[in-house]
């Protein structure tokens, strides 16, 4: 919901984020009346900060009206966490593709919600709702439930307190659920979306733990759910054990030096 006109924000830079935030997976094209709409912003101020971000890169103007700029994507490929992690991942990642021969994803616990840093597709993956830098709520995830099995309680509680919305008729919605949920997956080391966020689509699992033991992220393989045969499993948790010792000896290497 767009913010009323006594919610709109006197800082020039939450009023730019405002316009930023109405682009979206299925939004990437926004005319001017699109970005007074999202925004709640009125039409002059929306215009001179669109065309302020277009100058700096962070917005190109198309036909139709605007896109995120590649500026963005070059600012977000220099955060720290998503680069580190990424690229000590990605051979993990590709051998746990190869190996099982499904998608496989990358991601870190942001609040309620997993942010997918990387997203490595196969040939003849379903379509998902999952991407590269795109958030789920992390109920409802594979990766979101093998992180919160082994996060703090405050956290877990901070997802119970959305409400836990569904996204499809098999998710979970109810705290007892829930919680059984995780305790199974710390017995286990292995969470599962049963087609939970994509109807069809079954996910396995598995965290990804730092040098101080703390769960730092998650990786996952899904396929068709009558595809993703049970080996898969352990397969997925064996490359997030092989990324959990790779995250330690780089701590190890940064300490040294």
């Amino acid at each position: 919901m767009p913010p009323t006109q006594r919610e709109i924000p006197v800082s020039v830079i939450k009023r730019a984020s405002l316009l930023l935030e109405g682009f979206g997976p299925d939004r990437q094209t926004l005319s001017l009346a699109d970005l007074i709409r999202s925004s709640g912003l009125p039409r002059s101020t929306a215009h001179r900060l669109a065309e302020e971000l277009t100058e700096l890169g962070w917005l190109n103007r198309v036909d139709g009206g605007y896109q995120l700029g590649m500026r963005l994507f070059e600012l977000g490929e220099l955060v720290p966490v998503q680069r580190n992690l990424s690229q000590l991942a990605l051979p993990h990642m590709e051998d746990l593709r190869t190996a099982t021969g499904a998608s496989v994803h990358l991601a870190i616990l942001d609040g309620t919600e997993v942010v997918y840093l990387q997203v490595l597709s196969a040939k003849q993956a379903p379509p998902m709702n999952s991407r590269r830098g795109g958030r789920l709520p992390a109920h409802v995830t594979g990766v979101g439930k093998a992180m919160l099995a082994f996060a703090d309680p405050q956290t877990v509680q901070r997802v119970l307190a959305t409400g836990l919305p569904p996204m499809t008729p098999r998710s979970i919605t109810t705290p007892g659920h829930l919680n059984r949920e995780l305790a199974a997956i710390r017995a286990s080391g292995i969470a599962y979306d049963r087609e939970e966020s994509n109807v069809g689509v079954l996910c396995a699992a598995a965290p990804v733990f730092g040098p101080d033991g703390g769960v730092r992220a998650a990786i996952s393989v899904s396929g068709f759910n009558r595809r993703l045969a049970p080996r898969m499993g352990p397969a997925v948790q064996t490359a997030a054990l092989a990324l959990s010792r790779e995250l330690n000896r780089a701590s190890l290497l940064a300490r040294r030096r």
